[in-house]
């Protein structure tokens, strides 16, 4: 979800702002996309790097989780959307990862669309906690396989990503699922995060139908 500071920048507006307009963006994207039969949604929210910035930043993003899950929970659970939050936990404030256990345990039984959040992730991260993983489980070396891997991911029952969009111009993976970007397809926006509606989610899935995923075959 790129260009929310530049979106706030070219408002006039302070950062903060711009992170209030991509949740409001992101709310619109995510009720387009489960409307139009879309089962699983991702969203970069918070990366294992974004605690290089300012610390008032960071503090404000973490205010915000905590503000969308108490007042935004009914959103979800009119919608029938499961949350499952994908990242790492060190770091996280005690009520961050108390709101991110509330909000998972109350959508839980929704089957209606999966939005799978990631905050404090990092693709590499990913993978190498499921490789700790695997370690301590003992297996030898000859039952390591892809689908040991797979199972050992956070929430390993999100599939790979089918389409990776990114907006604001951005041209690059950083660090966003890593394993299960290994066959995605991309498409690349110059609007700004802040920006998108309903009909650009319209389009968007017009253009993925529109390709040949051949799967490296």
């Amino acid at each position: 979800m790129d260009g929310n500071r530049r979106w706030a920048e070219r408002h006039g507006l302070p950062a903060y702002e711009g992170h209030l307009a991509g949740y409001t963006a992101m709310k619109e994207v995510l009720t387009a996309n489960i409307d139009a039969g879309v089962k699983y949604v991702s969203v970069y929210a918070f990366s294992s790097e974004n605690w290089r910035r300012s610390q008032t930043e960071v503090d404000k993003l973490m205010k915000l989780l905590v503000k969308c899950v108490k007042t935004d929970a009914k959103y979800l659970h009119d919608r029938q959307v499961r949350v499952v939050v994908l990242g790492s936990r060190d770091q996280l404030p005690e009520r961050v990862i108390q709101a991110i256990e509330e909000i998972e345990s109350a959508t839980a039984h929704y089957t209606k669309g999966t939005l799978a959040l990631c905050f404090n992730y990092g693709g590499q991260q990913e993978i190498v906690t499921a490789v700790k993983r695997i370690i301590a489980s003992g297996v030898t070396e000859d039952e390591v396989t892809a689908e040991l891997i797979e199972q050992n991911l956070y929430s390993p029952e999100i599939p790979p990503c089918d389409l990776i969009v990114r907006t604001s111009g951005e041209q690059r993976l950083s660090n966003f699922m890593l394993w299960r970007s290994a066959l995605s397809e991309f498409l690349f926006l110059e609007k700004h995060w802040p920006d998108m509606r309903a009909e650009d989610v319209k389009k968007i899935l017009d253009e993925y139908a529109k390709r040949n995923r051949r799967f490296g075959g």
